[in-house]
């Protein structure tokens, strides 16, 4: 897998991030703005993982923003994170119904973070994007449905088809991930943490 400069400097801010906050959270468990930054970070390190790594990832990162709400319900940075995470579970769930539930509780908990922040420009985008995503999870399902049937069709002549399907498996997912960063920006909570998290090297 190829990545560009900006994006190896993003997977290393991110896993800077995560080991400070584990070292954190060792020290004060309590501490709902790391909690909220090691969330924050395993999404973004979700991006560079396989599918089903990416899934395990998110689900702890949920877990981690779960904690961080139970200490501050009201923080949010941190509901803005979780809706983001749910979101992307929406995104890498194929039956729509279940996607919708997570959709509708992406836009609580978008809705949420705006509450809290009155006027914040992301939180208000975050939530116009959530109330579209359904029809874009079915755009993307026919998509990701034609592609396995082209995958299909030329498997039975190729005889390197596993690593054309695996690259097909890849494309889709950054197609998710693609999504996800385009629409509702996730990466910006790389800018809570900035005081915190020593620049990225210049390339």
């Amino acid at each position: 897998m190829e990545f560009s400069q900006a994006d190896f400097d993003r997977l290393l801010v991110a896993e800077h991030t995560r080991k400070t906050a584990e070292v954190t959270y060792a020290k004060d468990p309590l501490d709902a703005e790391n909690l909220t930054k090691w969330g924050g970070a395993l999404l973004e390190l979700a991006q560079f993982q396989t599918v089903a790594d990416a899934k395990e990832m998110i689900n702890d990162a949920i877990s981690k923003l779960d904690e961080a709400l139970m200490i501050n319900p009201s923080k949010h940075e941190t509901l803005w994170c979780m809706g983001n995470a749910l979101s992307t579970t929406a995104f890498m769930t194929t039956d729509s119904d279940e996607a919708k539930v997570s959709f509708d509780k992406a836009a609580q908990f978008f809705q949420k973070a705006l509450d809290a922040d009155p006027g914040n420009e992301l939180y208000l985008k975050s939530l116009e994007v959530a109330a579209k995503a359904p029809e874009l999870h079915m755009d993307f399902q026919k998509a990701a449905a034609s592609q396995q049937a082209m995958g299909g069709a030329s498997s039975a002549s190729s005889t390197s088809t596993p690593t054309a399907a695996k690259k097909k498996s890849s494309d889709l997912k950054y197609d998710i991930f693609g999504w996800i960063i385009l629409a509702v920006g996730i990466v910006t909570w790389v800018g809570m943490a900035k005081s915190h998290v020593p620049p990225p090297p210049s390339g």
